[in-house]
């Protein structure tokens, strides 16, 4: 195994090494994390809505941990299909206003049993450049064609999808707002794109979900597209701060995950507690509107305040709030002074962002006061100066 301790090597020359390190929560201080026995203001976690340490959610899990106990005991289409599956999926199909839903363990998961179950060899998958590994890792299963197109370029995909327009399938897959950017999806552009070819539409709102919508249903129902919408994928990981993930449409499309998606058919079903979380969650998400409207606010001001400092901010509305610093050594001085100043901040490097483009990524959360951002904002600034990142 010689050859591992090489590449790992590699890795570390390349300032591209990666490793794990503990957190832990602080009790009583939500929008906090503890790390190397140091508290510091979370600016990682995608906590977009602060409902991960929600008492009510807890305490659900709670009561049916006692009622159902501890494990779900095998896949749903044997005996893991309990009836609170049904109840949350009733409730999800009304909150996305769809037909059906289906619940799966997780976002990764979701991705790749829907793409492996709607194309394949003789079929044509059209994704966004910047999509999520777990959308790119779908098709590279699917073997179907993968075609990729610009980021947002909807002239180079309306000219690949008349080249391909003769492929037995063709299905455009896009996340709604882009995980490492914070940017959102051309929707109504794609909407009419996939009419005018006869294309299934794809959407995952993985970072949207919960944040946009009236009642956090996403981007898509806010921009009034869900219609337009072939399939709806969303996670409860991020905003809903619990564990697991959803897709939702028509009820021959969850007929046919359930007997083709593979990672319906062969993972053995979230334990009850979990599911038992996300419906106390669910219920939060639609009736707590005022954290999607704190959190919105939060984004505002963050932008604004690293925009003014001079930062190379990326654009957007969004809670995930990317500045950009080039090269992954400058993204990890910077990521270790800011831990030394009380701000969990990480670096993302490629392959997860594009070459030359390492940046931090902040992430925020309706726990965050303005204070919290403001007094962290005056932080970044000091650092990024410190460290060449910005000139005065």
């Amino acid at each position: 195994m010689k050859w591992i301790e090489a590449e790992l090597q590699k890795l570390e020359d390349q300032s591209l090494n990666r490793s794990l390190h503990t957190s832990a929560r602080v009790p009583g201080r939500q929008g906090y994390v503890l790390r190397e026995q140091k508290t510091m203001l979370d600016l990682s976690s995608n906590d977009y809505l602060g409902l991960a340490c929600h008492p009510a959610i807890a305490a659900a899990m709670n009561r049916a941990l006692l009622a159902e106990g501890a494990g779900s005991g095998a896949s749903r289409l044997i005996t893991g299909n309990l009836p609170p599956y049904g109840r949350l999926e009733e409730a999800l199909a009304a909150w996305q206003q769809s037909e059906a839903a289906l619940v799966l363990a997780n976002g990764y998961m979701a991705n790749l049993g829907v793409i492996q179950a709607l194309a394949g060899r003789g079929d044509v998958v059209f994704s966004d450049r910047l999509n999520h590994a777990s959308i790119v890792d779908g098709i590279g299963l699917s073997r179907a064609d993968h075609v990729r197109y610009r980021h947002n370029d909807m002239e180079q995909l309306r000219r690949l999808l008349y080249k391909h327009r003769d492929a037995r399938r063709k299905l455009i897959v896009t996340d709604a707002v882009f995980s490492m950017d914070g940017d959102q999806a051309l929707l109504a552009e794609l909407v009419a794109l996939k009419r005018e070819y006869g294309a299934i539409l794809m959407v995952d709102e993985a970072h949207s979900g919960g944040v946009y919508g009236a009642r956090g249903e996403g981007l898509c129902h806010a921009l009034g597209l869900q219609n337009g919408i072939d399939v709806h994928v969303g996670t409860f990981s991020k905003a809903f701060g619990v564990y697991g993930a959803y897709v939702s449409g028509s009820r021959t499309l969850i007929r046919w995950l359930v007997n083709k998606a593979r990672p319906v058919i062969y993972s053995t079903a979230l334990p009850p507690s979990v599911i038992a979380g996300i419906a106390e969650a669910l219920h939060l998400v639609q009736t707590e509107r005022w954290r999607r409207e704190r959190l919105a606010a939060s984004s505002r001001q963050f932008r604004s305040l690293l925009r003014k400092a001079g930062l190379q901010v990326g654009p957007g509305d969004s809670p995930i709030v990317p500045v950009i610093v080039g090269d992954n050594a400058t993204a990890l001085r910077l990521s270790s002074a800011l831990e030394a100043e009380g701000i969990a901040a990480v670096a993302v490097r490629p392959p997860t962002v594009p070459d030359g483009t390492a940046r931090i990524r902040f992430s925020l959360s309706a726990a965050h006061t303005p204070d919290d951002l403001a007094d962290a904002a005056r932080r970044v600034e000091q650092v990024a100066h410190r460290l060449g990142v910005l000139a005065r």
